[in-house]
């Protein structure tokens, strides 16, 4: 018997473990592509920009980051080509950051491993049983937040 089979966690630590183990392979097949050395928060600001030019200000309170953080995070993806940053038109301090093609591309390469470590799961715990996990999380979601979904939010 394994020490997972012997002390069932409770399911928070297990989501936890879970969410780390995917987000592990996922980086390990980032790092096997040849990918710069992305980071989880890298991944976070690719999602919020992909419907949205923001400011690095924007980027930092959805990240629950510090300004600077967060400009450290954009002047990376910047010098790796995956985001530009534009005047912003009304205040001359701040930029718009937006994602380039490249990172418009980078967040399909994304989904494709996402959909890979998600078939795998599946293959490991059945199709019927993620289909069953998927809609229980999704109805526990809806539950706390009703209709207005948070979005993918960092946890830090």
């Amino acid at each position: 018997m394994s020490t997972l089979e012997a002390h069932v966690d409770p399911v928070p630590a297990l989501l936890a473990m879970t969410y780390r183990a995917l987000g592990d392979q996922f980086h390990d097949r980032l790092r096997q592509i040849g990918l710069e050395p992305l980071r989880p928060a890298h991944g976070y600001v690719f999602r919020f920009l992909k419907e949205r030019r923001a400011t690095t200000v924007d980027i930092g309170a959805h990240l629950g980051v510090t300004k600077q953080a967060a400009a450290k995070i954009v002047a990376e993806l910047d010098e790796w080509g995956y985001v530009l940053r534009e005047p912003h038109p009304t205040d001359r301090r701040a930029q718009y950051v937006a994602l380039t093609t490249k990172g418009r591309d980078y967040l399909k390469l994304a989904d494709n491993l996402w959909a890979d470590l998600e078939g795998e799961m599946a293959e490991a715990i059945g199709a019927a049983t993620l289909d069953t996990v998927k809609q229980g999380l999704t109805a526990y979601l809806r539950h706390v937040h009703g209709d207005d979904q948070p979005g993918l939010r960092p946890v830090w």
